[in-house]
């Protein structure tokens, strides 16, 4: 039987406090560092699942608590946490987790891959603008919600979207200016991905009735394989 990630609730520091994730190791025990954005649900087992994935396939990856131990699985629930999250408080968060990774002694990379789903795909690219060069690589699936970012002037990471052709939240005419957006706003490396699919396909959990799991397979790899290859 193979060796369990190992895997473990931590705190970090955040301006102005402190604020809690979801961390998992690689089996070497050392690898590049991936934060894990949640989506609207709040830090479900599937969001832990995602981060204990990327840890098996050798990052330190952190799920930060965004809604500090709220979780639902009813969307009219989760359109209000989401609702009373500012982006502000969520951009504290994450760039304390941001700093908590760098800074730890198990990540090898200087600098720090993103990846989200739904709200949590709109906070990887409020991260990526805010943070700079300290972010590497952004990967948003279906990103929607508060934090996505009027200007994309900050971009220093490489970006990989993955967007659903039937995604109601958000149409992917809407997906595709903001493609555009990015790559001339940044001038950094764009490229987005667009599935027959609905929104949160990857989302095994399948809370909308549009989880597809070749899409998932096929958006995961590319995603995996973007990520080792650009956070060093």
């Amino acid at each position: 039987m193979a060796e369990k990630t190992p895997h473990q609730n931590t705190t970090f520091t955040t301006e102005g406090g402190t604020a809690h994730g979801y961390l998992a190791l690689p089996p070497s025990g050392t690898g590049p560092a991936v934060i894990v954005i949640q989506e609207w649900w709040g830090l479900t087992d599937h969001i832990k699942d995602v981060t204990d994935r990327l840890a098996a396939d050798g990052f330190v990856a952190l799920a930060p608590d965004l809604y500090g131990g709220w979780i639902t699985h009813d969307g009219d629930e989760a359109g209000e946490m989401m609702s009373k999250l500012p982006a502000e408080e969520g951009a504290k968060q994450l760039a304390g987790a941001t700093d908590f990774l760098l800074e730890h002694e198990a990540v090898t990379s200087k600098t720090v891959g993103a990846i989200g789903f739904c709200m949590g795909g709109g906070f990887v690219l409020a991260l990526a603008a805010q943070q700079g060069a300290k972010i590497s690589a952004a990967v948003p699936f279906y990103g929607v919600g508060q934090a996505v970012p009027d200007t994309y002037t900050g971009v220093k990471a490489a970006v990989q979207g993955h967007y659903a052709e039937q995604d109601a939240m958000y149409p992917v005419e809407e997906a595709q200016a903001q493609e555009e957006q990015i790559r001339s706003e940044s001038g950094a490396e764009v490229e987005f991905h667009y599935y027959d699919a609905g929104h949160a396909f990857h989302n095994d959990e399948n809370l909308i009735g549009t989880y597809d799991a070749e899409k998932a397979k096929l958006a995961w790899g590319r995603a995996v394989d973007f990520l080792k290859a650009r956070v060093v």
